[in-house]
């Protein structure tokens, strides 16, 4: 996107299934697994740069031994940052013990990180705090090895609240209302409650507290525990979590809102957010990595047993498109052809507004990540010219000359590389006049392939704000004279917040909403507003499960196309001299291209969870009062 928003997280989780001699004789070391983990992590850096967290588990350590390595960062290159740390752990241990240099029980047990189970993260802050507290994995610790809990996570819960009074209701008194902190010590809770049980079985059975730990660990059922953790989570998650003794598990919600795919052999288990990830780090087939269902758990128990199982009844399935459209990396072959596809369908609208002149059109994209959506427009603009080829020789054939035919044939779709970010924008004048010249240089234009009669067709991920269509790229295109500029988004209009992971929070924040604000005083219509305002206020006051979306009710007097067309207004002014033209993908046709991701909240408003209404109320809520809260 041309407008950053921060969204989802990125985990990582690695079980090794052998010896770690057998990495050693094999793959020539021993540090096998943190090799893998940084590819894992740096092949997921899309997903999150705020920062960065490792966390490790060896097993069957003795009493007095480290069993549990973690490290977190919130440096400007956190993936980096952690590594460079744990390798001068390792490097320093070594050098001070090289006789071990070839040794890997001893490494195993004196230097950190070298376990059979990783755990890592990779994170976008959407509440605007990035310290290192708010970093993962997170780490609930005990001096029982099985009631240790390292947990991380891609989610956002939308009843933190409730979550919270829950913890308080169960006798706990948490140290901060977050959803991280809440869900952590809602399955630290059940953790402990089932090691209780299964002791006081075993005791009962003769077994000392010594003697009852192994037993513990063997007996220890983490779908129970997940089972009666998640029955009040409202939300998107992907849920990663290791228990202290060796037991992992990943967790996905019943909508499956938040991706995980998996790979397992005799050799490894490994989860991660994107399959493209899984594949490069372990050479792995398209088909050989699978996608964990919603309202499932893959679990890996000590002893190396892995299993999937139901945790939660499986609602519609709402996997995010936006993972399709932008999220994920253009990588995974499905997306590749996915994000084609959503250029390719905008053809029809594009070739309306440049009025089938593709002779004088010239077309382009911003930023980088919309190139694939951009070579599908590309080929289905070059499957219009070849049409129109055949019918100009269709209608020319009596007399048609070889000069004139070398010069229809001849005929090509103009593309260029029009815009380059030379670098990321520090607004260190606060001064608004000065700040907004600055924006409007963040990107620079290639002069010369644009003229005057020209249309300039440039196609977008997504436009969420505006902001810097209006402040910068508009009046940059605009320098480079063309008669016509149409902006194609491949998403369609996001109309409302997100509040399963994107930092979209606030109704006003959309360009989309603020067109239909303008329509409705327009028309005349703006006790819509009031109206919608006083049965938000009256829906959030039901029970969660019955509140509908009265947002909606702000865009039914409109097209799509008015809509688009308001918006094309708004982002320009007076100083812009072509004409402006916005064009937004369709919902239908956006599921058309994305067949398994039907997630489209942001886009109609149809929340696949009961806590998405009361967030989408709420949210309108603090618009009407002016409060600048988030809704969730």
């Amino acid at each position: 996107m041309s407008e950053l928003i921060k969204h989802e997280c990125g985990i990582a989780l690695l079980r090794l299934q052998k010896p770690l001699e057998f990495y050693k004789e094999k793959y020539g070391t021993a540090f096998y697994g943190i090799n893998k983990m940084y590819l894992m992590l740096e092949k997921q850096h899309n997903r999150g740069q705020d920062g960065a967290g490792l966390a490790s588990v060896k097993l069957d350590m003795q009493p007095g031994r480290r069993y549990i390595s973690r490290v977190r960062s919130n440096a400007d290159q956190p993936i980096q940052d952690i590594f460079a740390k744990i390798n001068e752990r390792i490097n320093t241990e070594l050098e001070l013990h090289p006789e071990h240099q070839n040794n890997t029980q001893w490494q195993k047990e004196n230097l950190p990180y070298i376990g059979e189970v990783f755990l890592g993260h990779v994170r976008y802050g959407t509440f605007g705090k990035n310290s290192i507290e708010s970093v993962h994995p997170f780490l609930r610790q005990n001096n029982w090895m099985h009631r240790n809990l390292i947990l991380a996570g891609n989610f956002n819960m939308t009843n933190v609240g409730e979550l919270f009074q829950n913890l308080v209701d169960l006798g706990q008194h948490p140290k901060e209302q977050a959803d991280t902190i809440t869900v952590m010590e809602k399955i630290g809770h059940f953790l402990d409650s089932e090691v209780r049980k299964l002791y006081k079985k075993l005791k009962a059975e003769g077994y000392s507290k010594k003697q009852a730990s192994p037993h513990i660990m063997e007996q220890l059922k983490i779908h129970k525990i997940l089972r009666k953790s998640s029955t009040d989570w409202d939300g998107g998650y992907a849920m990663a979590g290791m228990i202290g003794h060796g037991d992992s598990f990943v967790l996905r919600d019943p909508a499956g809102i938040r991706p995980v795919y998996y790979y397992q052999d005799d050799e490894i288990v490994t989860v991660a957010s994107e399959r493209p990830v899984i594949q490069t780090a372990f050479d792995v087939d398209f088909d050989d990595v699978q996608e964990l269902p919603p309202g499932h758990a893959i679990i890996i128990k000590k002893n190396g047993k892995v299993s999937i199982k139901k945790i939660m009844e499986a609602l519609e399935r709402k996997a995010c498109s936006f993972e399709r459209i932008y999220f994920s990396r253009g990588s995974d072959a499905e997306i590749y052809e996915e994000r084609k596809e959503l250029g390719r369908l905008l053809m029809p609208k594009v070739l309306e507004a440049i009025n089938y002149d593709t002779l004088n059109s010239v077309f382009s994209y911003i930023p980088n990540t919309a190139e694939t959506s951009f070579i599908g427009l590309n080929e289905a603009a070059q499957d219009e010219l070849n049409r129109q080829k055949n019918q100009a020789i269709l209608d020319e054939k009596e007399n048609l000359t070889d000069e004139r035919l070398k010069e229809i044939l001849s005929h090509r779709i103009r593309t260029e590389k029009i815009a380059v970010k030379d670098a990321k924008l520090r607004t260190f004048i606060t001064e608004d006049s000065s700040r907004d010249d600055l924006v409007a240089h963040v990107y620079d234009v290639t002069y010369g392939v644009v003229k005057p009669t020209d249309n300039l067709v440039v196609i977008d991920d997504s436009i969420v704000r505006g902001t810097t269509l209006k402040k910068s790229i508009l009046k940059m295109l605009d320098r480079l004279n063309p008669k016509k500029i149409v902006i194609v988004s491949s998403a369609p209009q996001i109309r409302y917040p997100d509040c399963y992971g994107i930092d979209m929070a606030r109704l006003e924040d959309f360009v989309a909403f603020r067109a239909a604000l303008d329509l409705l005083k327009e028309r005349n219509q703006w006790q819509v507003i009031e109206e919608v305002y006083q049965k938000c206020k009256a829906e959030n006051q039901k029970d969660t499960f019955e509140i509908q979306n009265q947002v909606k009710a702000v865009y039914e007097q409109f097209t799509d196309e008015e809509v688009s067309d308001k918006i094309a207004e708004l982002l320009g002014d007076e100083s812009i001299k072509a004409e402006i033209k916005v064009i937004y993908q369709s919902v239908d046709l956006l599921h058309q291209a994305c067949p398994k991701n039907l997630g489209d909240w942001y886009f109609t408003g149809d929340y696949p969870t009961a806590g998405g209404n009361r967030v989408v109320n709420k949210a309108f809520i603090n618009f009407y009062e002016g409060k600048k809260d988030r809704a969730y």
